[in-house]
């Protein structure tokens, strides 16, 4: 199943300029080809000051924020990618469910059928969540209500 990923990555800043800009690059690439993802945002931040010196001696790294499509089975790759490459000493890859769920109500509210829908959402479940967000709704409603009846 297709999902949206997040993955924060940091090259030793004793690399070149270049050097770092071209191990972004290979990250960005490694997910296109080897992950099967696509690049929905790829956001270089340069070289920033870490919260503490890590075991190699470095108080700054240069982070790279990529945030992508993939099959969840797919991922596992990069992480194994992340490991054997030196020049990376800190990452992390997490799922961004908020973002699923925003990409489904945006869905939702364009009227889709049900064969545009993403892969595993059926009819019922999208009827579902948008009766759960109805009845949140209320609850807010009800509950600014009695706020001000008071």
């Amino acid at each position: 199943m297709i999902r949206i990923y997040e993955t924060m990555f940091i090259v030793s800043p004793r690399l070149d300029e270049e050097s770092r800009n071209s191990m972004a690059e290979k990250v960005r690439d490694y997910i296109v080809e080897r992950v099967s993802g696509t690049i929905e945002k790829f956001d270089r931040w340069g070289i920033r000051k870490l919260a503490y010196r890590v075991t190699k001696g470095f108080s700054e790294g240069d982070y790279t924020v990529i945030q992508f499509k993939a099959d969840s089975e797919s991922v596992d790759i990069l992480e194994k990618f992340y490991g054997i490459t030196p020049e990376v000493f800190r990452w992390q890859t997490f799922r961004r469910e908020d973002l699923e769920k925003a990409e489904k109500k945006a869905l939702l509210k364009k009227g889709t059928s049900e064969e545009e829908l993403p892969e595993g959402q059926t009819e019922v479940k999208a009827v579902e969540s948008a009766v759960v967000e109805v009845s949140e709704a209320l609850v807010e409603k009800t509950a600014e209500t009695v706020a001000t009846e008071e």
